[in-house]
């Protein structure tokens, strides 16, 4: 059983954000969609920072601990015009999300530590399936799907605007 749980614990946290407790497994189907109550507003739930992709801005919210990156965008109702979530790293490694529990569809951006981007993708809705950088990756950065095409931000743009490392 020891070994089950740890085998179970790494997985998750493999993925980017550690499994909760009671979760419906990806093949439990697809949850009902929470009550209105239950998702938290649209509009930023911390102090946010402006990040600069040519001559466009992401207004983000900064997730630099690991409870903060694990928390991530779940339980939003949705995102504010122009606005995302940067997950801030220590260093550049493989970086993994899933999209337990968040309800918006997103695209995500991974970059290294000179803010060049290595991989855009899109993540659907309640995915629980792993979405890799590909490459070593210390910021990724979400925002609402399609955000980065519309606006012309492609794998080798550079991000200005970030912050340094986080310390943990």
């Amino acid at each position: 059983m020891h070994t089950l749980l740890c085998t179970l614990l790494v997985v998750g946290c493999a993925r980017g954000q550690a499994p909760e407790a009671g979760s419906p497994s990806p093949t439990a189907g697809t949850p009902a969609p929470p009550a209105e109550g239950d998702l938290l507003p649209a509009t930023p739930q911390g102090p946010t920072i402006p990040l600069t992709f040519g001559d466009h801005v992401l207004h983000v919210e900064i997730a630099d601990t690991d409870e903060e990156r694990q928390l991530g965008l779940m339980h939003r109702a949705g995102l504010a015009p122009d606005h995302g979530m940067l997950f801030v790293y220590p260093s550049e490694r493989m970086r993994g999300f899933w999209m337990h529990d968040t309800w918006i569809p997103l695209s995500i951006a991974f970059a290294d530590a000179q803010g060049r981007i290595v991989r855009i993708a899109d993540m659907q809705p309640l995915d629980e399936s792993t979405t890799w950088s590909n490459r070593p990756a210390m910021y990724a950065v979400e925002a609402e799907q399609g955000w980065f095409a519309r606006h012309g931000v492609a794998v080798g743009s550079r991000i200005e605007g970030l912050p340094g490392p986080s310390r943990e």
